[in-house]
This record gives structure tokens, C-alpha cells and sequence, in this order.
């Protein structure tokens, strides 16, 4: 197996995009990737796509295709990749197999997703699909009602606070404000997150990821020719991808994710590394339970401990590991496709010594990022390394 290198990386603003439709958006991505990889169109052997409901959100399907059309990349193969949530890193994981197996050489790699032309409810409708639409769905429990069920859970298991979850939004609103792509590029505080609206019982709208437009974009290549294209390539040492129960009724608890654990267990054996070496991290926190559930099944924090670690500061820039310093899917935003590949553009920078705005992590030489497709039924996990 060929070892795999990030050439070059890019992403648009996420946010409410309303005068960038779909195609604008990942043609953007796309090009400042190729840009930063300093490569043009005809050097690229393929790619994938990853989003998750554009059919239900833009009426377009066919991704691949109209990638490969708009980016000027006809007649090479482009396919579209879902797996709800975890679209962008599953991209990334597919684009990471072609080039480490020796049939592609360059790879282009992407996510995008149009979220917010239509109303909160239908979104939050078809965003449910990601769980199990009959037994879940079909019931009423959206995203916000399973992942409250998971925060009342943890609450009584373990004594997690509502002070605790909220610690996790203020620390990556923190982290927003110091991102100029970010959705969020404000501040806020704890007792401002416990007097938001409620959404689901103990989640507030300021413990949920926000509806978002936006696209990233990333140039795999070979680790023996990436010099030949950059000075900084990054290289991926370990993607693991791990798969659990899709209804939440199914599971062995509900204070934790088994794939997650899983996919880290695999991506850590892979890289002959463990926790410690991990400088930061890029975590799924589609909600503030989310990211103290996931700090925990990784490994960072024993199990009960992510939310005391959270509030006592050792996931913030300057502590023990720094979590989600892009601002995670709650301040940077969370257009589904895209964030898997997000998440990995924010590692590449950090890696290089080129997050901008005051947000560098000292030091950053190894960097994960944590990918999960709806409530859990899909995990990935991506390690690093500069």
C-alpha cells in the first residue's frame, strides 16, 4: 500500500449562501484546492464527491457528473459518495484507497451541500432521513429529540450538566470567531446558551449545529511525489471507518457511540499511535452532547469526563488537546457533505502552521478528525501527520 499525502486544500465561507447556488459553491472549493496544490485540471485521475441530499434539497442528483461537467474535469470518473453526515470524510476515505492502492495517482476530493433554500422544518425533515426513518422519523424523533435522549442518559449516568454541554458551544464559538470561513464568528457565553430557546429537553438551539451552505475540497497524491507539488504535503497515516445499529433503540447505550470507538481503535492500530500523540482534533458536535460523547469514545477523556474537561478548559486552544479549533460543525457550520472535508482542510492548515486569525495550535505536528453519519450508525476517523 502507497503512502497518501494532502497536496492542496480549500474550502468556501460556510454560512447562508444566498447568492452562490450549488454548483458555484463546490466549482469554488475546487479550484482553490487545485490552486493550492498548484496543479491544473488535466493532472487529476478522478475523484469523489460527497453530499448527502441534494436530490431533496436543490432537486439535483448526479453529483459526479456535474462535478466532473463544471469543473472542467470531463471525461475522467467522478463519484458521488453518501453516508448522511460522514459524506465528506467517506470522500475523502474513498479518494485516500485509490491513490494507496496504486490504481489512481492524483485524486480530487470533495463535499458540498445547499441546506438553506429551503424552510428549518423541512430540512430538519430530510436530515432525519439519516436515521431510521420508520421507527424514528416516521415517530417524530428528529435529530434534536435522539440527541437529547443521549444527553439525559449521559446527565444521569455520569452527572454530565447542562453547564458542561454549553461549555462545549462557547469554546467553539471561542474558536469561530477567530475563523474568517466560519458561519459564527462571535462569542458567547454559557448563561447565553442556557436562556436559548429550547429545542429538545436539555438541548437549546444554541447546543444544535446551525443550517449551513458551503464546500471543501482537497488533492491527494502520492507521498513520494507530493514534493514535487508542495513543500507542506500532509500525510494521511491511518482512515478507518466503523458501522453501528441505525436506530437508537437497537443500541448497547445510549451514552456513547460504538463506531466511533471502532473506527479510533483501527485508525490508532493503523498509525501505530494512541491519544497522546494526537496534538488536536476535529470532532463531530452536530450538538454540545455530541462533542463530550465523542472527546470520550476516541479516548481523550474517560468515559463521564468529557464534560468536567470541557468546562474545566482542556479542550481549548491552549489546554490539554485542542478540540474543534476551526469552530466545529456549532460555529463554523455544518453543510452535511462538506464537513468531513472541512474538518480535514482545518487539519492540513493546522499542520502547516497556516490557521490564520489566532486559532494556530502550538506545536501542531499530528492532527484526527471524527466523522459521524447520522446518530452513530457511521463513524469515521482520519489521523494526520506533518
Amino acid at each position: 500500500m502507497r503512502r497518501v499525502a494532502i497536496i492542496g486544500a480549500g474550502m468556501t465561507k460556510f454560512g447562508e449562501e444566498w447568492e452562490k447556488g450549488f454548483r458555484e459553491l463546490v466549482v469554488e472549493a475546487g479550484i482553490k484546492a487545485l490552486d493550492d496544490a498548484g496543479i491544473s485540471g488535466d493532472k487529476i485521475d478522478g475523484g469523489y464527491i460527497g453530499t448527502m441530499a441534494s436530490g431533496r434539497l436543490i432537486g439535483q442528483e448526479h453529483i459526479g457528473g456535474l462535478l466532473a461537467d463544471y469543473m472542467g474535469l470531463n471525461p475522467l470518473p467522478i463519484t458521488r459518495v453518501e453516508g448522511a453526515c460522514a459524506s465528506g470524510s467517506l470522500a475523502l476515505r474513498q479518494g485516500f484507497m485509490a491513490v494507496a492502492s496504486g490504481m489512481k495517482d492524483i485524486i480530487v476530493v470533495g463535499g458540498v451541500e445547499k441546506m438553506t433554500d429551503l424552510g428549518v422544518t423541512t430540512v430538519s425533515d430530510i436530515l432525519g432521513g439519516a436515521g431510521d426513518q420508520e421507527w424514528e422519523l416516521f415517530l417524530g424523533a428528529t435529530f434534536p429529540a435522539i440527541y437529547a435522549l443521549m444527553a439525559k442518559r449521559h446527565m444521569v449516568e455520569y452527572g454530565t450538566t447542562e453547564e458542561m454541554m454549553a461549555a462545549a458551544s462557547v469554546k467553539n464559538h471561542k474558536h469561530g470567531a477567530m475563523n474568517k470561513y466560519a458561519q459564527f464568528q462571535r462569542e458567547i457565553t454559557i448563561e447565553q446558551v442556557l436562556k436559548s430557546k429550547m429545542i429538545a429537553d436539555p438541548l437549546k438551539v444554541l447546543d444544535c449545529s446551525p443550517i449551513t451552505d458551503g464546500a471543501a475540497g482537497l488533492i491527494l497524491a502520492p507521498m513520494d511525489e507530493a514534493e514535487s507539488y508542495t513543500k507542506k504535503p500532509i500525510e494521511i497515516i491511518a482512515s478507518s471507518q466503523a458501522s453501528d445499529t441505525i436506530a437508537l433503540h437497537s443500541r448497547e447505550t445510549l451514552t456513547g457511540l460504538n463506531a466511533t470507538k471502532v473506527a479510533a481503535k483501527k485508525a490508532f492500530d493503523m498509525a501505530k499511535m494512541t491519544t497522546k500523540d494526537i496534538n488536536l482534533a476535529e470532532v463531530h458536535d452536530c450538538f454540545s452532547i455530541a462533542e463530550l460523547m465523542a472527546i470520550e469514545d476516541l479516548g481523550f477523556f474517560e468515559k463521564g469526563q468529557g464534560g468536567p474537561a470541557t468546562l474545566a478548559g482542556k479542550t481549548a486552544l491552549n489546554g490539554e488537546i485542542p478540540i474543534n479549533p476551526s469552530g466545529g460543525l456549532k460555529a463554523c457550520g455544518h453543510p452535511v457533505g462538506a464537513t468531513g472535508i472541512k474538518q480535514a482542510v482545518e487539519c492540513v492548515w493546522q499542520l502547516r502552521g497556516e490557521a490564520e486569525g489566532g486559532r494556530q495550535v502550538k506545536d501542531a505536528n499530528v492532527a484526527l478528525s471524527h466523522n459521524v453519519g447520522g446518530s452513530g450508525a457511521t463513524a469515521v476517523v482520519h489521523i494526520y501527520k506533518n
